[in-house]
């Protein structure tokens, strides 16, 4: 039995591997989260500068 016991322990790792990977990419989105504020100011819109020329 003591191949199931390190297969388990061995996923068990895996999940906790998982959830910290998947931990650390909320935080970074959280920090790179933008402000409702920011996100409604107006942005000029590019391709009909380009079209005026």
């Amino acid at each position: 039995m003591q191949g199931d016991e390190a297969s388990s322990k061995g996923e068990q790792s895996e999940a906790a591997e998982r959830q910290a990977a998947k931990q650390r990419i909320l935080d970074q989105a959280e920090a790179e989260r933008v402000p409702v504020q920011d996100t409604t100011r107006a942005v000029p819109d590019r391709r009909w500068r380009r079209d005026q020329r």
